[in-house]
């Protein structure tokens, strides 16, 4: 079944009327029927499925069994259903209210904030709503006209007739007058800041509450200078594209349409009758029904007469990912472009000393805070990619095991994600370094490579086919734990002789210090060894060679077109690199008559786990 009828949830809001059960077939017993949630996933009034399989379950229901792909690609980036469609029948003048903007309610209320449209349906001779003010008003004024009972005095108040559109973005002071009928579609949020109710009671005999402190801070207090940037649709933005859709049953009985795999599609039946066929589907409508399509449907035909409302999620304008780089001494979180093109980035010392979710939580307000300089907007990130040491579980963002931190069973993306709600994919940081070099880096188009990462341990990260080589299960590879010393030194693993234990900067310092009793960085180590320091130079010569052994056994292995090496080397890298290039030539199986890979330095420095990391959201 790829065309769903939906089931609304029913509102009886102290304001509304019954003309959506009397005149738009929504089945309701109750007495006032203000608002029906037509297409909602949102906790607080999610819409059924009445029709095939699926029938009696929730659409939230429906998208967890048939996975989110039927939403489709452009709602990669909503960590939840985006949007909320309703039904609205004011019988009396609704509240003066405003909503927050997605950084304030993610803030303060743990969820979106709502920007939302408006479709007048019908309205009575004399209807209208408010939008807006007439005139600028300083905050001051603001607070004290709600004291006083004369704001609705600096309001503009706006005439409507069926067929009137509204676009309210969030900040905008507004509200619904009596005898209106209204469809909206907004974004999926049911936060509220209500500030003038016109001493109205509820149904417990109080006053409703007022959310004064809150609508001060997040209310725009200007008039709304008209935007038709939507053209030719009736209403676009990052959350939701809506068309108008009209066949008149005679000169305009039929019209044809396409799913594809970017965007579900929404069809809100606001008057008329007829069918949609898709496939082998057949479904009827009529005035108030609500039918929803998913991605990839394909074609589809409706037939009759109806006016309706089409919504679709289109990509996201200007749109930043985070990246974040999880390393043994520092992590470092990046914004991202969609041309791979670092805007900006910071760093903090990496800790171990706490809990991993605090951690976590931190480097969450590292992000937003870098955000908040750059003023972008939370809803302007698109998702964010983390890279971890360790084993990772990249399907459920988990941190299996990493000896380096000390994580065991770590929820990374649930923990970020409970701060910034967008997506959150999670691997291992070498991997990471790979991908960005990779993609705006020394390998470049490259489709098959490895990049071995020198720090506090040794990364390793394979490319194949321009992805990430997980190996089965969410294990990975964890080539800087293949043993090249048999009894050889401790590595942090618990086994002996691993590449890690000798090819890692913490393994130069060990045998630096073991050769002259002095602990020194590794541009330090090299400086002296280049300076004729013949007892370092044997250290770093005998570390070259080991290092080059494990570059030996990963191209063996994986025959890749080119091989990295990033992270802590020398000023000069062509220290490092020619040695292990000749040992390539020489040892690699086949030597010349095979495959030799090209063996480069990183270009991306310090970056290129951050980059790498953003680039696969």
């Amino acid at each position: 079944m790829s065309v769903l009828k939906l089931i609304p949830a029913c509102k009886d809001y102290l304001w509304g009327g019954h003309r959506l059960a009397d005149e738009y077939n929504i089945e309701y017993e109750g007495e006032i029927l203000a608002e029906a949630w037509t297409l909602s996933c949102h906790k607080d009034g999610p819409s059924r499925i009445a029709n095939g399989p699926f029938a009696g379950r929730t659409l939230q229901e429906y998208i967890d069994s048939m996975g989110k792909q039927v939403l489709g690609r452009h709602c990669r980036r909503f960590r939840e259903f985006p949007i909320l469609i309703k039904f609205i029948d004011a019988r009396d003048n609704l509240s003066i209210q405003v909503h927050p903007d997605n950084r304030y309610a993610l803030k303060n209320e743990g969820q979106y904030g709502k920007t939302e449209m408006w479709y007048v349906m019908d309205a009575g001779e004399d209807a209208f709503l408010y939008y807006g003010f007439k005139k600028e008003i300083s905050q001051e004024e603001f607070a004290r006209r709600i004291q006083q009972n004369t704001l609705l005095e600096v309001l503009n108040a706006v005439p409507v007739r069926r067929g009137d559109i509204l676009f309210i973005e969030s900040g905008t002071l507004h509200a619904i007058g009596k005898n209106i009928l209204i469809a909206e579609i907004q974004q999926n949020s049911n936060v509220t800041y209500r500030v003038y109710d016109y001493g109205r009671v509820g149904r417990d005999g109080k006053k409703r509450d007022l959310h004064i402190e809150k609508a001060l801070a997040v209310t725009r207090r200007v008039p709304i200078v008209k935007d038709n940037s939507a053209y030719p649709h009736v209403a676009d933005c990052d959350y939701f594209t809506v068309d108008k859709l009209n066949l008149d049953g005679s000169f305009m009985r039929k019209m044809e349409g396409f799913v594809s795999d970017l965007s579900f599609i929404s069809i809100l039946i606001m008057d008329g009758e007829g069918t949609i066929t898709n496939g082998e589907d057949r479904v009827s409508f009529r005035r108030g029904d609500s039918l929803f399509l998913p991605a990839g449907s394909g074609s589809y035909v409706i037939e009759g007469r109806c006016d309706a409302l089409v919504t679709t999620i289109r990509d996201k304008a200007a749109p930043v990912r985070i990246g974040i780089d999880i390393r043994g001494h520092q992590t470092r979180i990046g914004l991202v472009d969609v041309q791979y093109q670092l805007l900006d980035a910071v760093s903090l010392d990496t800790r171990t000393d706490c809990p991993a979710e605090d951690f976590l939580s931190e480097i969450a307000d590292h992000a937003l805070a870098l955000l908040d300089k750059h003023d972008i907007p939370v809803d302007q990130v698109v998702g964010i990619g983390v890279g971890v040491p360790g084993t990772v579980d990249r399907k459920n963002g988990i941190v299996r095991y990493s000896n380096n931190m000390g994580w065991s069973q770590v929820s990374v993306a649930r923990a970020i994600s409970a701060r910034i709600p967008v997506p959150v994919l999670i691997a291992n940081d070498a991997d990471c370094a790979a991908l960005g070099e990779s993609v705006a880096g020394a390998g470049r188009d490259c489709q098959d490579l490895v990049m071995l990462r020198i720090g506090t341990g040794l990364g390793v990260g394979v490319l194949l086919g321009g992805e990430i080589f997980g190996g089965r299960g969410f294990g990975g590879s964890e080539l800087g734990h293949m043993v090249i010393v048999d009894g050889g030194e401790l590595c942090t693993c618990g086994r002996r002789g691993c590449l890690e234990a000798y090819a890692s900067a913490g393994g130069l310092r060990r045998e630096a210090m073991k050769a002259v009793s002095i602990d020194m960085e590794s541009g330090q180590i090299y400086s002296r060894a280049r300076a004729g320091d013949m007892v370092l130079k044997r250290v770093v010569d005998t570390y070259i060679h080991r290092l080059g052994v494990g570059v030996v056994n990963v191209v063996n292995s994986f025959r890749p077109e080119m091989v990295i090496l990033g992270g802590e080397l020398p000023e000069d890298p062509e220290t490092v690199l020619e040695p292990i290039r000749d040992m390539i030539r020489s040892e690699c199986f086949g030597r010349e008559a095979g495959d030799i890979p090209v063996l480069s330095m990183a270009a991306l420095g310090a970056n290129a786990g951050v980059i790498g990391a953003a680039s696969m959201v």
